[in-house]
């Protein structure tokens, strides 16, 4: 891989699979890590970004103090793709023209990604890294860390990538069914495959 250059690997994986995890030994052990979520809180308290957005959706998702009202927002696009396109349309540029502009110059970075299949936004990217975790495993997570239903979880597993048959040929792949020190052995593992 090369040296002394930028290079960009996105982490990727569905939800409750360990990206974040991933990401945080990566930030632990002193590397930059950019997360989209991160840059995303931060553009719903943008007024011009939350001025835009309401052009599309309708004043009603503008709080009192200019910030985004993120449940109001999720109400008017949930359940209706067309709305959601063009929310993503909106968002998805402005998040990775931010997260790179602030990586550049900074060498070997990492990009917490949600959605890189679903956007295709592979190309972004020198390195594609795939968290992988079994789907009870998954389940369990974020049923724990968000209090949702199983019912809920399930239906946003299934309106994601398919990881559990997807082609991940090109991509370092860590599976994350194990304790934490199993994940931050891979880990360690896969930073030697980058930088030997």
């Amino acid at each position: 891989m090369k040296r002394n250059n930028d290079v960009k690997i996105a982490i990727t994986g569905g939800i409750g699979s360990g990206k974040s995890t991933v990401g945080k030994i990566l930030r632990d052990k002193g590397y930059p890590v950019f997360s989209c979520d991160a840059v995303y809180a931060e553009l719903t308290r943008d007024r011009a970004f939350v001025a835009r957005l309401a052009e599309v959706f309708g004043g009603h998702i503008v709080l009192p103090d200019g910030g985004l009202d993120r449940a109001a927002l999720s109400r008017e696009v949930f359940g209706n793709a067309e709305k959601l396109k063009k929310l993503n349309a909106i968002t998805h540029p402005e998040i990775f023209k931010r997260m790179l502009a602030e990586a550049e110059g900074r060498g070997l970075c990492f990009f917490e990604v949600p959605l890189l299949f679903e956007g295709g936004y592979q190309s972004l990217f020198d390195r594609v890294i795939v968290v992988l975790r079994e789907r009870e495993k998954r389940i369990e997570e974020v049923m724990r860390r968000s209090g949702l239903s199983r019912d809920d979880v399930c239906r946003r597993i299934d309106s994601q990538f398919d990881y559990e048959n997807g082609d991940f040929k090109g991509c370092f792949v860590i599976e994350n069914n194990g304790n934490i020190d199993e994940l931050s052995a891979s880990v360690n593992a896969l930073l030697k495959e980058i930088s030997p």
